[in-house]
């Protein structure tokens, strides 16, 4: 290991629960891709990295105020930019659809964007999907903690309609067992190319190692170690 300091830097890694790329079991133990990724810069530039779960709004938060040094799996966007500086290439690309479920028996019917108006639409706080719905005010949206919650809040019937992300949405959906079959997708969806970044908080101020990890990103996107670290997770190469 390449080490210039004496003692081992850390570094606090913000982990939250969102299948099938990061996992955090009922003891709190994380897994997932961001962790590989994070793991691998940990070893190869010796640093140590610690690592805390915490729901996503929260993992934002922390972040903001610099309590934990570095989030993964983040959408880029001007507003997050702000209190976040985003590590380039983005280490996760995803070709999914933003995706819109409704309870079965309703009969909703949604067959594009304006079809939306009207209907009270659960959606995670802080989480970011299409510009155009992130910045639509018009819409009743209903900020939720987790996804999770959402899907709760739909079956229990207290809002009409849930925004997922289709590919974490369908791993999710697999464990809600006897009640997945009172869902349905609608049929109106938003396709885009999602592209998942690590972000360190503007608030880490060690920029020698900073840079050093930026340097490294970039080396893992040259030398094909980041599309070796996505393969498990069935994600596409991140080339050049």
């Amino acid at each position: 290991i390449s080490v210039a300091w004496g003692h081992h830097p850390q570094i606090v890694l913000g982990i939250n629960h969102a299948p099938p790329y990061t996992f955090v079991d009922a003891n709190q133990q994380a897994s997932g891709l961001i962790l590989d990724v994070m793991r691998r810069i940990e070893y190869d530039l010796g640093l140590e990295l610690q690592v805390v779960s915490c729901p996503f709004p929260r993992c934002l938060k922390l972040a903001k105020e610099g309590k934990v040094d570095v989030i993964g799996g983040l959408i880029k966007n001007e507003e997050r930019s702000r209190y976040l500086d985003f590590i380039e290439p983005a280490y996760m690309e995803l070709n999914s659809s933003f995706v819109f479920y409704a309870l079965k028996n309703k009969g909703l019917v949604v067959n594009d964007y304006e079809q939306l108006m009207g209907k009270r639409i659960a959606v995670t706080r802080e989480a970011a999907h299409f510009e155009r719905f992130d910045n639509d005010l018009t819409l009743d949206k209903v900020l939720v903690s987790s996804e999770k919650v959402a899907m709760d809040m739909l079956l229990k019937d207290r809002v009409d309609i849930v925004i997922a992300v289709e590919e974490t949405a369908d791993y999710s959906l697999k464990y809600l067992n006897q009640d997945r079959h009172k869902l349905q997708k609608l049929n109106y969806r938003h396709t885009d190319k999602i592209l998942g970044y690590a972000a360190f908080s503007r608030k880490y101020h060690d920029l020698f190692i900073l840079n050093r990890i930026k340097q490294k990103m970039r080396s893992f996107q040259k030398n094909g170690v980041l599309t070796e670290l996505v393969k498990p997770y069935n994600l596409p190469p991140i080339n050049e």
